[in-house]
């Protein structure tokens, strides 16, 4: 667990450079918590600043396919310094014109040269502070917040449902949950096309998984990050793979009753707890999603 102590440092040295988003009530047993509302419109901004204003200021480097790339591009923007993002070429679009328009420097890899960046917590060529967008404490941290946010403001849960991409998200809040009400489960969520937590956790380790790419580019994965699955099976209660049908209904369904946009990951959680019949807050963890992929979804239904 990160130390709670850690996590109302990292909620102090935010100040008020982030949204304490809202909780909304979508019905009697289910809140959002709406991080699709934050500048970047991801959550990533709590853990990317809270990492770059935990060290002296200096150029900022990440491996991400979009969501934290903007979180350190804005970070490196307000302190004045370079920054440069790894990203998988075939990250969204949108989200790495969003990147650039945050002055980053984007190099696009293969999904295999992406993947040992964030291993090896470095990328040749690529100087500075290296924000590792899961695998970094400062970035649980802040991550955390949200996690004292949702229990000061939801009187009585049972659980929170959060889409698992490579657990860091989910660290963060579960620490700062556990920690103020034990008795709370903690959910995660990930697509059923990508789903090593939900396979891990059957099979009592890390397993193999067959891996298809979808829409929901933000959550789930091919494996497990080496350090997250310790993480993983110390504070989460149950994992579920979600149909992406389902993912498509729930994007649907915030948009029509928050009048909000959630990318894939981000209506992950809501789709889960649609299957279930206890009080939950769902984490909605950004909205950062390609114009043509929101239409189709969209018009779908």
């Amino acid at each position: 667990m990160i130390p709670l102590a850690a996590i109302h440092a990292a909620r102090d040295r935010l100040g008020g450079d982030v949204v304490r988003t809202p909780v909304v009530q979508l019905d009697e047993r289910v809140w959002l918590k709406l991080e699709n509302l934050q500048p970047i419109g991801s959550f990533k901004l709590r853990g990317a600043l809270n990492a770059a204003r935990s060290e002296p200021s200096q150029d900022l480097v990440t491996a991400s396919a979009g969501n934290m790339a903007q979180g350190v591009a804005w970070a490196a923007r307000e302190n004045g310094v370079h920054a440069t993002v790894v990203a998988p070429e075939n990250a969204p679009r949108a989200k790495l014109d969003a990147v650039e328009r945050l002055g980053a420097q984007v190099i696009l890899v293969s999904h295999e040269e992406w993947w040992q960046a964030m291993v090896d917590r470095s990328y040749a060529g690529a100087a500075g502070l290296f924000i590792h967008p899961v695998e970094d404490e400062r970035v649980m941290a802040g991550n955390g917040t949200i996690g004292l946010e949702l229990c000061e403001d939801v009187a009585e849960l049972d659980a929170v449902v959060i889409p698992w991409g490579g657990g860091g998200l989910t660290t963060g809040i579960a620490s700062a949950v556990k920690a103020l009400r034990p008795g709370v489960r903690i959910v995660t969520a990930e697509p059923e096309t990508a789903a090593p937590l939900a396979a891990a956790l059957r099979a009592g380790g890390p397993a193999e998984i067959e891996f298809t790419p979808s829409f929901v580019d933000g959550a789930g994965g091919r494996a497990l990050l080496p350090t997250m699955w310790d993480r993983g099976r110390e504070l989460v209660d149950e994992a579920v793979a979600v149909p992406l049908a389902h993912v498509e209904a729930a994007v649907r369904l915030i948009a029509a009753r928050t009048h909000t946009i959630a990318e894939g990951a981000g209506a992950l959680a809501l789709a889960a707890a649609l299957q279930r019949d206890d009080r939950c807050v769902c984490i909605v963890s950004g909205g950062n999603i390609d114009a043509s992929e929101l239409a189709r979804i969209l018009a779908a239904g």
